[in-house]
């Protein structure tokens, strides 16, 4: 495997002490388009959201009272959560 350039590895340094942040931004987008979603499309972004949860350590239980209740609005108050412990 190639060597990586120290541009690149300050690159994927970066990244990595930014995906907190990132994964927070991306949650973020994520409750937007639940908002919008109906149907399966609905169903998707469900389970994208436990994904993105999963990434910031976010108790199992937890995201699955969230799935389990069908409100966006309960997890854009979890992300305001996030937003103040960071």
């Amino acid at each position: 495997m190639a060597e990586r350039s120290k541009y690149q590895q300050k690159i994927i340094k970066n990244y990595y002490n930014n995906r907190a942040a990132i994964s927070l931004q991306r949650l973020s987008e994520l409750v937007t388009e639940l908002y919008l979603a109906e149907g399966k499309g609905r169903q998707k972004q469900w389970k994208n959201i436990a994904s993105a949860l999963e990434k910031l350590n976010v108790p199992a239980s937890r995201i699955e009272h969230l799935v389990k209740q069908d409100n966006p609005s309960l997890v854009a108050k979890l992300v305001e959560e996030l937003l103040a412990k960071k």
